[in-house]
């Protein structure tokens, strides 16, 4: 099989050409090469020092080139500068992601871009205020499938993407190992250079994944989508409770705070008339009292009509719910409404 040079970690690409008599050094110029800047098709040995024109014809002659997806169209909220691209992969399949702008607004000149990468098309949990839910599960994306959304958003972007978000179509934890690697190629110094800390993986509540995460000491942030802390609640909304029970994933979560000794970020999409009463917080708090947490909450944003986006008032309400939690609360700025880029809209439509 030929080698698919932009789906290799650094270190796995200096295993792949060693045999070759391609040093770990020279293995880096390669890596590097792949993922600079417009970054096309072909590797040029020219680019690489100290790689040798045989060397370079050995691998052209095995295939060895990095793989591009192909940008189907690009759609630019003007509200907020949210922009959203479709993308269609090798297959026909299409997946989405997304530019977003820091700081957003229409008139205002971003300093940096975090991207939306998707993990998968479709995906199979079928959460119910999710419309990549309601497309069920396709596949997994590839690792240089995952690299290259954020490649080719990269080489457009008018400034520096400086963050990742493993939030946009797919369940992350379900396609662990590429996702991980796709972590590891945008976090390395010769690759995107993106900060660890600023790489951030979010899970629906997949717990084998969420312990190996923990075990394998990885160093991205960890986002835990709860949307309900009352188990009957919650399986309505999240089908993935009856599998992995709020008990059981907060247990993991637990854990993942002590040992990594970081707060874990908990999303909890809002819902006018669903999970926004006084008992829904009384649950929520009772049940993330002890782990020590970041919470995060998104407005609904279900263009279908099914689930309702509270108002301001009924969020300022809800809050003042949470005081007892004593622990950070935020609410996420869910921009690209318009052009259904916000959180749980890609359906991979453009």
């Amino acid at each position: 099989m030929a080698l698919i040079l932009n789906d290799r970690s650094r270190l796995e690409l200096a295993g792949d050409l060693a045999p070759l008599g391609v040093s770990e050094d020279v293995a880096r110029r390669v890596f590097a090469a792949v993922h600079r800047t417009r970054a096309g098709e072909s590797l040029d040995p020219g680019e690489v020092r100290g790689l040798s024109p045989r060397i370079a014809a050995d691998l052209a002659a095995g295939g060895a080139a990095p793989r591009r997806i192909e940008v189907v169209a690009r759609r630019r909220s003007e509200s907020d500068n949210f922009t959203k691209y479709l993308f269609r992969l090798r297959d026909g399949e299409k997946v989405e992601a997304v530019r977003i702008p820091l700081p957003a607004g229409p008139d205002t000149i971003p300093e940096k871009f975090v991207v939306c990468v998707s993990s998968q098309a479709g995906c199979a949990l079928r959460c119910a205020f999710c419309a990549t839910g309601k497309l069920g599960h396709h596949r997994h994306l590839e690792t240089w499938e995952i690299v290259d959304q954020v490649a080719r958003i990269r080489d457009e972007a008018p400034a520096p993407i400086r963050g990742i978000v493993f939030m946009g179509m797919g369940e992350p934890f379900l396609n662990f190992d590429r996702v991980i690697r796709a972590a590891a190629i945008l976090s390395d110094p010769a690759g995107f250079a993106i900060g660890q800390k600023a790489i951030t993986v979010s899970t629906a509540g997949i717990v084998p994944s969420i312990r190996r995460f923990t075990a394998e000491a990885h160093r991205y942030r960890l986002a835990v989508s709860v949307t309900s802390a009352m188990p009957e609640k919650r399986r309505r909304l999240m089908p993935i409770e009856a599998k992995f029970p709020l008990p059981m994933l907060l247990d993991a979560v637990r854990n993942h705070a002590a040992v990594s000794g970081d707060r874990v970020l908990i999303q909890y999409v809002m819902i006018s008339g669903v999970n926004m009463e006084e008992d829904d917080a009384e649950a929520l708090v009772a049940a993330l009292r002890d782990i020590p947490v970041r919470l995060t909450l998104i407005e609904v944003n279900d263009a279908s009509g099914a689930f309702v986006t509270p108002t301001l008032e009924e969020i300022r309400r809800f809050r003042s719910f949470l005081e007892p939690l004593g622990q950070p609360i935020s609410r996420r700025y869910s921009g690209g409404r318009e052009i259904r880029a916000a959180c749980g809209m890609l359906a991979a439509t453009g």
